[in-house]
């Protein structure tokens, strides 16, 4: 007979859920302040997860255009492409394209701001006011 999976971050499966290694690979990357290698990589993570695994999931991100590499030894030493603001911001920007009511999606997100992050929200609308051009641009790392 066997033994039920333990429940993990994704539910009662055990498996992580979508994206989420690719995020913890990215975190580790971005909390260098250097390039580092699969082992690198590995040794900044939480225990249990297998050397080809990272593998894996350096390769996909290089694929995906979301990493940098360059040879190091044997293997390659990786970076992000973008810093941890840029991505999340580009991340948000796809996720409001993906609506069909732009001013409902972006009501919403207004709405469900803390008190303190609606006035940063203030602040930075105010600060881009005086600069043409500016505002709505995000930065698509080209």
């Amino acid at each position: 007979m066997k033994e039920p999976r333990s429940e993990g971050a994704s539910g009662t499966t055990g498996r992580r859920a979508r994206g989420e290694l690719e995020g913890s690979v990215l975190a580790a990357l971005w909390s260098a302040d250097h390039p580092l290698t699969a082992r690198q990589v590995l040794q900044r993570l939480p225990a249990g997860l297998a050397y080809t695994t990272v593998l894996t999931i350096l390769s996909r991100l290089y694929d995906k255009g979301m990493l940098v590499r360059r040879p190091e030894g044997r293997g390659y030493a990786y970076a992000a492409v973008r810093d941890e603001a840029s991505h999340t911001a580009r991340r948000m920007r796809s996720l409001l394209d993906e609506g069909s009511d732009r001013e409902a999606v972006l009501s919403r997100f207004v709405s469900e701001l803390s008190d303190q992050d609606e006035q940063l929200l203030h602040e930075l609308l105010s600060a881009h006011e005086g600069h043409p051009g500016r505002r709505g641009d995000v930065d698509d790392g080209k």
